[in-house]
């Protein structure tokens, strides 16, 4: 049977958004596109409800029920939002609940093409990581994808970074204001195992430590990962 928690409390930011959305996604740990999810709401300081599914029992979930008729295609996180809306796929759901919030996406035109960007990247590199990572032979696909593609994406994202001038106006993508584009970038190196360990995985990319530990250090989020929430 999935399990469910509620964290946090009912705040404004769940007020803009349409109140506490349940979200449905794999019990896989503080990891994955639903995980990215869920920051911005402990981020923003907003309450969520959490359903969680084990790997072996989502295939019955997302054949049958009320799942099956919430998304088509199978795929989560899905919400479920008081109003009965459903909100599917991760990174819309990122980009309408920070329009919705006022922030997360930049201010200006210039700063939102960039956040688009560097999310884009990341997506391009998350597809990747999670063919290596849930490959059939993955005791040698994973080390292949860290030395090649993981290697190659650390790289560029770095450059990126470093030579943008927005970025260059402070520690996130846009430079002084998070967006969801740190989010989901700092889940991802958090997921490839890149921001444990005192940032050893990221000894050669200042930069990309520098936006790691913006994102950590803000104040909701810091709560989390000092929480039992938070699930590694």
């Amino acid at each position: 049977m999935p399990h469910s928690l509620t964290y946090g409390t009912e705040s404004a930011a769940n007020k803009a958004i349409g109140g506490v959305p349940t979200i449905h996604y794999f019990d896989f740990q503080s990891r994955g596109r639903g995980q990215a999810v869920r920051l911005m709401l402990i981020d923003a300081g907003a309450a969520y409800k959490d359903i969680r599914y084990t790997f072996e029992e989502w295939p019955e979930h997302k054949r049958t029920g009320p799942i099956a008729e919430m998304n088509p295609t199978g795929n989560i996180p899905i919400i479920e939002m008081p109003n009965g809306k459903i909100l599917t796929q991760s990174y819309a759901i990122l980009r309408h609940w920070g329009r919705q919030m006022g922030g997360y996406d930049g201010k200006t035109e210039d700063e939102k093409y960039w956040v688009d960007a560097i999310c884009d990247i990341v997506i391009d590199w998350r597809t990747l990581f999670i063919a290596a990572f849930f490959s059939d032979n993955q005791k040698v696909d994973y080390p292949k994808h860290q030395q090649g593609d993981r290697a190659r994406y650390l790289k560029a994202i770095e450059t990126h970074l470093k030579g943008s001038d927005i970025s260059r106006m402070g520690p996130f993508v846009a430079g002084k204001e998070i967006t969801y584009a740190d989010l989901v970038l700092f889940q991802l190196l958090h997921d490839e195992n890149l921001i444990q360990d005192s940032r050893k995985g990221l000894q050669e990319f200042p930069r990309l430590v520098q936006l790691v530990d913006a994102v950590q250090s803000r104040p909701n989020i810091r709560k989390f990962f000092d929480s039992d929430a938070y699930l590694g």
